[in-house]
């Protein structure tokens, strides 16, 4: 016997709930699938490139042994640590590119989160790598400050977004061999903050040669800064640094 239309109300409209719910759920990012309310899709998220375990603690590329590698072993950088969640390879290199170049702001939230879940030591503060103000009229916005959004979100860890400047409009990196990266950004920062006894994490989407961060990491280190992290979206492996656009 059919049950009165009162009595299946309440499963009619938990019914609708989850057809509407269904339909208003956010695409995945890459494959535009249901997301289930996440930026990605299980499928897509699974697939991501991680960074390997076994890498070195300083610059965050792949070792087979020790905590350092030998090129920071022989040449310490002026930062301190890397950590970075993922390799900047397909998909990830298009996800980066879509939030730098294509103003796809809704993918920063995404890189955010994955950084803070990544996170394996606990800074003062969070200070997004900066850009040259000619750089950032032309786009409109900091991409690694739209990241550090996110992180700082996600981890409750104060944001300066105004501490360091560059003051340098400097040459794009993936435009200079190498050997002439560093030299292309000396002299490109300057510290405002006070962060005499900091320990500071700089936010940036991807790191290749690390050049920039090393550079502003040893004007946060004369500023007074005690250690600096750099907050990685992506880490470049050798053998892909000529395959990309990169710019760090």
């Amino acid at each position: 016997m059919r049950q009165p239309l009162s009595n299946r109300m309440p499963g009619i409209v938990a019914s609708c709930v989850r057809i509407v719910q269904q339909a208003l759920a956010p695409a995945c990012l890459l494959c535009g699938g249901a997301a289930a309310g996440a930026l990605l899709c299980a499928g897509c998220d699974e697939d991501l490139p991680r960074l390997a375990h076994e890498h070195c603690d300083t610059c965050a590329l792949p070792i087979t042994a020790g905590a350092r590698c030998g090129a920071c072993l022989a040449h310490p950088p002026h930062y301190d640590h890397v950590c970075a969640p993922f390799v900047y390879a397909f998909p990830v290199d298009a996800l980066v590119q879509g939030l730098k170049y294509r103003d796809m702001l809704a993918i920063a939230p995404l890189l955010g989160e994955a950084i803070a879940a990544s996170l394996d030591e606990r800074p003062d503060v969070l200070i997004p790598m900066p850009l040259a103000q000619l750089r950032l009229r032309e786009r409109g916005f900091n991409q690694a400050q739209e990241i550090a959004r996110h992180v700082a979100r996600a981890t409750g860890i104060a944001l300066q977004p105004h501490a360091c400047r560059k003051v340098r409009d400097t040459a794009p990196q993936a435009a200079l061999p190498w050997n002439e990266r560093a030299k292309n950004m000396r002299k490109a920062f300057v510290c405002d903050a006070d962060v005499t006894g900091v320990h500071v994490a700089v936010i940036d989407d991807v790191m290749t040669t690390g050049a920039t961060l090393n550079e502003l990491a040893r004007n946060l280190k004369q500023a007074g800064a005690v250690r600096v992290t750099g907050l990685i979206a992506a880490r470049t492996l050798p053998g892909s640094f000529k395959k990309q656009g990169l710019d760090v």
